[in-house]
């Protein structure tokens, strides 16, 4: 390592130390938290910090399982655990805080078990129950973070939402076969810079059948350690302010390369802030999108093509000159990944017909997003608007970066 005689530059945002600090340490407790009191700029103040926040946790599983058991360890004072499901055989792979005693018995029940016999002083409320639009607003908002562990795309929109609505900072995270991700999303940050919320990175929900499931994908069960950990060091340093926050820094991790990448993203300046929840329909499992044999499988309709046919366009000279591509994700979500010899126009702009007069009128559009779902939408309103022609390429960039260029960043 070669020194510079200069700091380095800040890695993210510092952010002011989310809640107020609760009453003085008992010597009990300053027994407890030595080490974290022997930290450098880890002072009382902080872990009262620590024994004042209230974290919801969305999901007892292999993300949710670290995160209550390292935040419990750490001090927070009272831990909202959100699950409706029940401990399967299959969970005890990754699933850490549950045994097999648990078998066939509530997550939240196991879950609050085992979080109190590590540490007896947290609060823990349960909540049993399966999130929707009638009911996150209220089971949130006491709260001043979301854990959100979450396996499916609905709820993770869902809470995405509710946060952005309520203010409250997000941290989320989320694994599928060797892959992880993590970043913290907050509508209102307490620096009064802008913020990042879910859907300025995630802007449509992918189309049903598209995306794998964990049972399909595989989950290497100790990178769900790995992420988790991730996860509540983000959750400590934002209760108590200390290092630099997680908020427009998407943190990648492959476990087969043992490498971890950062990308940043910024906040879609052209999308409306969120003001009502819907429940959105049950969303795939995990995060990757494929057809059922692993691959992008396109069908009859010529109005798709796959990344492979998407490849061969961008390779082919006379394809290119008989094809316009058009990737219409937004300006931040290319700034994470793009795909050379694509041309950018934002899907609001192609829906709304800014651009009808002028697209070729002899030449098809191919048009790209993330899963698929904005330029299938694409291509049926423009059908309606007599362009028969034109074309949606299925799974997106995400097929793109997993079949075509794994160099390419996913997010």
């Amino acid at each position: 390592m070669t020194a510079t005689g200069h700091d380095a530059p800040p890695l993210g945002r510092r952010l002011a130390p989310l809640v107020e600090a609760a009453g003085r340490l008992s010597p009990e407790l300053e027994r407890r938290f030595a080490r974290h009191l022997a930290l450098s700029g880890f002072d009382a103040l902080a872990q009262r910090r620590l024994a004042a926040a209230r974290v919801a946790v969305i999901g007892a599983g292999g993300l949710g399982s670290p995160v209550l058991l390292y935040l419990a360890a750490a001090g927070v004072g009272t831990l909202g655990i959100i699950d409706d499901d029940t401990v399967e055989v299959s969970n005890l792979q990754r699933q850490i805080i549950h045994t097999e005693a648990a078998l066939g018995g509530s997550k939240v029940d196991s879950a609050a078990r085992t979080v109190g016999a590590l540490n007896s002083g947290v609060t823990i409320t349960r909540h049993p129950i399966r999130l929707d639009a009638h009911n996150a607003l209220a089971t949130l908002s006491g709260y001043d973070l979301i854990m959100d562990g979450s396996d499916n795309f609905a709820t993770r929109y869902l809470v995405g939402d509710a946060a952005e609505i309520l203010g409250i900072p997000c941290v989320w995270g989320s694994i599928l076969g060797e892959d992880g991700r993590l970043t913290t999303f907050w509508a209102t940050p307490s620096d009064g810079l802008p913020g990042r919320t879910y859907r300025d990175l995630f802007p449509a929900l992918p189309p049903a059948g598209s995306v794998l499931n964990c049972a399909q994908g595989g989950v290497l069960g100790v990178l769900c350690g790995s992420v988790g950990a991730a996860m509540a060091t983000e959750a400590v340093n934002l209760i108590t302010g200390r290092g630099y926050s997680l908020l427009g820094r998407l943190l990648s991790v492959n476990a087969l390369q043992q490498s971890w990448r950062e990308i940043r993203f910024e906040a879609d300046p052209g999308r409306n802030p969120v003001t009502t929840l819907t429940s959105p329909a049950s969303g795939p499992l995990c995060a990757t999108a494929v057809g059922p044999d692993g691959h992008p499988a396109a069908g009859a309709d010529a109005s798709f093509w796959s990344v492979e046919d998407l490849a061969h366009g961008l390779e082919a000279p006379t394809r290119r000159e008989r094809f316009l591509f058009v990737d219409v994700r937004s300006a931040a979500e290319r700034r994470l990944a793009a795909i050379n010899g694509t041309r950018a126009i934002p899907y609001a702009e192609l829906l709304a017909g800014i651009h009808d007069h002028t697209l070729p009128t002899d030449t098809p559009v191919v048009y790209l997003c993330h899963h698929g779902v904005r330029s299938e939408n694409l291509v049926r309103a423009l059908r309606e608007r007599g362009r028969s022609n034109d074309i949606s390429v299925i799974g997106g960039i995400e097929a793109w970066s997993r079949h075509i260029d794994p160099t390419l960043p996913r997010y």
